[in-house]
């Protein structure tokens, strides 16, 4: 299993970007949980936090697909490093403000979500140009979604940690600082600065128009409902249990879980087609989901966090390839930035009805709404498995210098429409 994956960073850039690329993840993977820690230190209510986490993640939502699209457009190097200084002066300012002004704390956040760098999607059309080989681009996702994990076991930890040694406004500020480097690391490597998207097809609604994209997008927005309901939901167990380290315990245990599931699911080669994979995967994801509205003795809750996890890592790995399967010709970026945004869309939509459910219901309310979450997005694949059944192209070897290698024009769109 470590053979495969050893391949693939010993690959000339390889792991310098995936370090990178996490590194300037930092921010975006752990905004909701500093927000929601920020808030409530501030004296807010947890349904004020979960509006502000769900401000970000509308704000995200919104940026990363036509950051994506300027990145295809314009390269990388151009839009990611002054998007990451952006987006860590407006949560610089969060820190700064406070909750004095309301209005301000919303500008804030806003600017920080919208400013969000793509790197996530600018990894993924890099690797093809890197490695070369489609069982290795392939590998690669995996590794790319266990590294992902890898953040979401840390991040949690090294913010509370941050927020116990200092405060939530130092962790604000140091995460985001961080945030910063990691995506200079990006954009000053070779494959960055000299990767260009394929020509694409203008078109306005560019990725969109994709029928089997817009399938995916519709699972993966209840997928983030559910990881987003359980950044509220996990707070509140912790205040049952009245300790605040309970909650960065829960987060890691649910990165540590979608980290095992992701080396296991890298490990090996699969066969069959990726949707049908992705359906029995998704549909596992849900019923790890549905135990936690037991809300057991800590010891207990932990474990079941980390069972919730396994399942999460295979399913952005294979719905990687199936974006790359589905994805338009050269809009490889703006198309895993859709990913990325309806991701996040769920979450906050997550985070927005779990602050709620707590207040009018329960905690086990709250981790309700992530079994839901998982349901949801099981029941999308099940309706839409015929449109994902045929994919725009199934690419046998890789070439070019990005991750899509539909060489055809694709018939009824018309050149005169500007993406």
């Amino acid at each position: 299993m470590a053979a495969g994956y050893l391949d693939i960073l010993r690959a000339r850039h390889a792991a310098r970007l995936l370090t990178g690329t996490l590194v300037g993840r930092l921010p975006n993977g752990t905004a909701h949980i500093a927000i929601v820690l920020f808030t409530r230190a501030e004296g807010g209510s947890y349904t004020l936090a979960g509006a502000l986490a769900a401000a970000y993640g509308l704000a995200t939502a919104v940026g990363q697909p036509l950051l994506g699209r300027a990145v295809d457009l314009y390269g990388q190097p151009r839009v990611q490093l002054p998007a990451a200084v952006l987006s860590a002066l407006g949560m610089a300012l969060l820190a700064v403000s406070g909750l004095g002004s309301l209005p301000l704390a919303y500008a804030a956040v806003v600017v920080a979500g919208v400013a969000t760098p793509p790197l996530e999607g600018g990894l993924r059309a890099l690797w093809p140009s890197v490695l070369k080989r489609q069982d290795q681009v392939h590998r690669a996702y995996a590794l790319d979604a266990v590294a992902q994990e890898i953040m979401f076991t840390v991040g949690p930890l090294l913010v509370t940690l941050l927020v116990s040694l200092w405060s939530p406004a130092a962790a604000l500020l140091v995460i985001n600082a961080i945030g910063v480097l990691g995506a200079l690391s990006v954009v000053l490597s070779e494959p960055s600065r000299t990767w260009r998207s394929a020509p694409r097809e203008a078109h306005w609604l560019g990725a969109l128009r994709s029928p089997g994209l817009l399938a995916l997008l519709g699972t993966f927005f209840f997928v983030g409902l559910a990881l987003g309901s359980i950044t509220v939901a996990g707070v509140a167990y912790a205040d049952d249990h009245g300790r605040e380290s309970v909650y960065g315990w829960l987060m890691a245990a649910l990165g540590l879980g979608a980290l095992i599931g992701g080396l296991g699911y890298g490990a090996r080669q699969w066969a069959g087609a990726p949707e049908r994979r992705l359906r029995v995967i998704v549909g596992l994801l849900a019923l790890g989901y549905l135990p936690l509205t037991l809300t057991p003795s800590v010891p207990f809750m932990t474990a079941l966090a980390a069972l919730a996890g396994v399942f999460l890592a295979p399913a952005i790995a294979c719905s990687f390839i199936v974006v790359d399967r589905h994805a338009p010709r050269g809009t490889v970026t703006e198309a895993f930035s859709w990913l990325v945004t309806t991701f996040g869309v769920g979450a906050a939509a997550g985070t927005a009805v779990a602050g709620p459910a707590v207040e009018l219901g329960s905690t086990a309310w709250s981790f309700g709404v992530a079994g839901v979450g998982g349901v949801l997005a099981l029941v999308v694949l099940l309706a839409t498995g015929k449109v994902l059944a045929a994919p725009v192209r199934d690419p046998a070897v890789v070439t070019g210098s990005e991750n899509d290698r539909n060489g055809a024009v694709e018939p009824g769109f018309s050149t005169g429409r500007k993406a």
